[in-house]
């Protein structure tokens, strides 16, 4: 019993190191700055509230979450309320957890198999990769996945799936580069039903989100998934790259316009300091971050907790 506790204490401790690890460089950005201009003022007043407002959006958390996070502090500091720098501190700390928390929805597997999940995104965001490591998490999960290369413009697509596929010991359907992606996904979801998988993870081009005629071909695959499968995609996730800092609003938008989507999954943010974005992404769109990728390995593929990304990031 003793043994297994600390098993699961190290694993916790192991997750809780990779994703502040993975943070550093959001964290001295962001978090650090902050830091410093609390405690380098001797008194809480105007002057390090409009440094506060300037940190947050040069760290790209954008001016309306950014509103949001210090509009009740100003009105504490005001009226003396707050007059303590680490009384700031914990303030910020609990006005970011709201925002990152607020529409927090976790993917739900049910018993009327299978789950469907649509990942879209421009080139580079890493959208293939992070199908290939959600398909490893679930199979170790004792999850039956299916995955499906709907990416057929780039024959190299295609092959990148199907090596993730073969590592995993999981099937992988397929067409000939250049085929219609929408009987890529036709003929995925019948397997999926046909078979019954837990999930399927459908894989689709990636686009510029301002490309009109690739965005309504999005959008024909999605309502061929749901004539096979009424009401699939049961998730239509946008994989998004972290160090694109604020474009990423832009893309979420045009997305979420064209396909109603469901939520996020934010790759690369150990590359960036722009992890601030997270925070804009969450105030302005009111829709769930579901993974966050802070590394290279496949296990750097984490499911988004609010309060341990907040506690990794600041002033932990």
């Amino acid at each position: 019993m003793e043994e297994t506790k600390q098993t699961e204490e190290e694993s916790k401790s192991g997750f809780f190191y990779r994703l502040k690890s993975g943070l550093q460089k959001t964290r001295t950005s962001l978090a650090g700055g902050i830091e410093n201009i609390v405690h380098g003022k001797a008194k809480v007043g105007l002057e390090l509230l409009d440094e506060l407002e300037e940190k947050l959006l040069i760290a790209d958390v954008g001016m309306k979450t950014t509103t949001f996070i210090l509009e009740d502090l100003k009105k504490d500091v005001a009226q003396n309320r707050i007059r303590e720098n680490d009384e700031v501190l914990q303030h910020l700390k609990g006005q970011m957890f709201k925002v990152l928390s607020q529409n927090n929805k976790p993917i739900q597997f049910s018993k009327n198999k299978p789950l469907v999940i649509l990942m879209v995104g421009i080139n580079g965001s890493g959208k293939t990769t992070t199908i290939g490591k959600l398909a490893q998490k679930w199979k170790k999960e004792g999850k039956k996945v299916l995955l499906a290369a709907g990416d057929t413009f780039r024959a190299a697509a295609i092959d990148q799936l199907q090596v993730w596929a073969e590592r995993a010991d999981i099937n992988c359907i397929s067409q000939k580069s250049g085929a219609d992606p929408s009987a890529v996904a036709y003929d995925a979801v019948q397997a999926a039903v046909a078979r019954n998988v837990d999930v399927l993870l459908i894989d689709t081009a990636g686009r510029l989100q301002t490309n009109q005629n690739l965005m309504e071909e999005l959008k024909k695959v999605k309502r061929v998934i749901g004539k096979v499968l009424p009401g699939a995609p049961h998730e239509t996730l946008l994989v998004l790259d972290a160090t694109l800092g604020q474009n990423s609003i832009s893309q979420a938008n045009h997305f979420h316009e064209a396909l109603e989507l469901d939520g996020f999954v934010m790759t690369k943010l150990d590359g960036t300091a722009k992890g601030g974005v997270l925070l804009n992404l969450c105030g302005e769109l009111k829709l769930p971050i579901h993974f966050i990728g802070v590394g290279e390995k496949a296990e750097d593929l984490q499911a988004f907790d609010s309060k341990k990304f907040v506690d990794a990031l600041i002033f932990s």
